[in-house]
C-alpha cells in the first residue's frame, strides 16, 4: 500500500490600514506532516483506453439534443413549414410542389427558397453512451493513480516547482497560530488565502499559466455563452463543499470536486490523465 507524507500549512496574516482601505498580506509556510496510507486506487494500473472511453461517455451524456420536432400543424411547426400553401393539381405543366396560397412562389419543399431542410437534425437521436460500472470505476482509479506521477503531470503541461511531492495531500492548517480545519476556512479574503496556499506549496505558477492562457474561442461558440477558453489548472478534491471549495471556485482554471462524486473526467479532462491535483486529508479518507 502506497504511503505519502502530508503537508502542513501555516498562514500568518498581516493587515495594514490605509486611507483607501485595508491590505491583507499572507505568509504561508509549508512543513512536512505525518505519513499516511493512501487508498488502493493510487496503486491502480494505468489504463489510458478506459480513461478515454469514460471521459468520452461523460461528455456524450451531457450533450443536449438539438433539432426540430416533427411537423404537427399549427402547433409549433418546424422551420420552413410556416406558410399557407396549396397544390395546383395535375395538368398545368408545372412541377408538383406546394405553392403559397394565391401565388406562384414555391414553399415548404427543400429545394424552394425558404423551404425546410432536407434531412435536418432530429431530437430523437440518442447521443448517450453507456460504460460498465466496473470499467467506470477502473477508469477513475487509473486517473487517480496518474495524479501521483510527477512525470505525467508535467507532460500534461502543468507548472510546479521541483520540490513538490506527489500526490499533494494537505493535512493540517494553522492561521495566526490557531489550528483550523482547512476545509472550513473563513470566507473573508478566502480566495487570496487559497492562492497564497498554492504559492506556498510550489504550484502557484500553474494558476498563472491558466490565467495568462485565456483566449477568445474560435468559431461560433464565442456567440453562445462561452466566449473565452481557459486552460485547466489545479483540481482541488475536498470531502465537503465548504469554505475552501468556495474560495477556489473563482480562480481561473481551478476546479473543485467532492471525493464521493469524483469521476475520470475531473481527473483527466479531455481524456489526458495526469492533472495537477490537490487533496485534503478528509478527501483521502472519503475515498476509502
Amino acid at each position: 500500500m502506497m504511503k505519502v507524507k502530508t503537508y502542513i500549512l501555516s498562514n500568518t496574516i498581516e493587515v495594514e490600514e490605509f486611507e483607501a482601505g485595508e491590505v491583507y498580506e499572507y505568509d504561508v509556510e509549508v512543513s512536512d506532516g505525518k505519513a499516511m496510507k493512501l487508498p488502493e486506487a493510487f496503486d491502480s494500473e494505468y489504463r489510458p483506453d478506459l480513461i478515454r472511453r469514460a471521459v468520452h461517455a461523460s461528455r456524450a451524456n451531457r450533450r443536449q439534443a438539438y433539432g426540430h420536432r416533427e411537423h404537427v400543424g399549427k402547433r409549433a411547426p418546424q422551420p420552413g413549414m410556416k406558410h399557407s400553401v396549396e397544390w395546383w393539381g395535375k395538368g398545368r405543366g408545372v412541377s408538383r410542389i406546394m405553392r403559397k396560397t394565391g401565388q406562384r412562389t414555391g414553399a415548404q419543399n427543400p429545394h424552394t427558397r425558404g423551404g425546410r431542410r432536407a434531412h435536418g437534425p432530429m431530437v430523437q437521436k440518442e447521443w448517450a453512451q453507456k460504460v460498465n460500472t466496473k470499467e467506470g470505476n477502473a477508469a477513475r482509479d487509473s486517473a487517480i493513480a496518474a495524479t501521483a506521477d510527477s512525470d505525467m503531470v508535467s507532460s500534461r503541461g502543468h507548472k510546479f516547482s521541483n520540490e513538490v511531492r506527489f500526490p499533494i495531500v494537505i493535512s493540517d492548517y494553522d492561521e495566526n497560530g490557531e489550528s483550523i480545519n482547512i476545509e472550513n476556512i473563513s470566507a473573508e479574503k478566502a480566495t487570496k488565502k487559497f492562492v497564497a496556499m498554492m504559492d506556498g506549496l510550489g504550484i502557484g505558477d500553474d494558476i498563472i499559466r491558466a490565467k495568462d492562457g485565456r483566449s477568445i474561442r474560435a468559431g461560433k461558440g464565442k456567440m453562445r455563452g462561452r466566449r473565452r477558453r481557459t486552460p485547466r489548472s489545479i483540481l482541488l478534491v475536498v470531502a465537503e463543499r465548504d469554505g475552501l471549495a468556495l474560495a477556489a471556485r473563482n480562480v481561473p482554471g481551478v476546479d473543485v470536486a467532492v471525493a464521493k462524486d469524483l469521476c475520470a473526467e475531473d481527473l483527466a479532462p479531455g481524456g489526458a490523465a495526469g492533472r495537477l491535483t490537490v487533496w485534503t486529508k478528509a478527501a483521502i479518507g472519503a475515498l476509502e
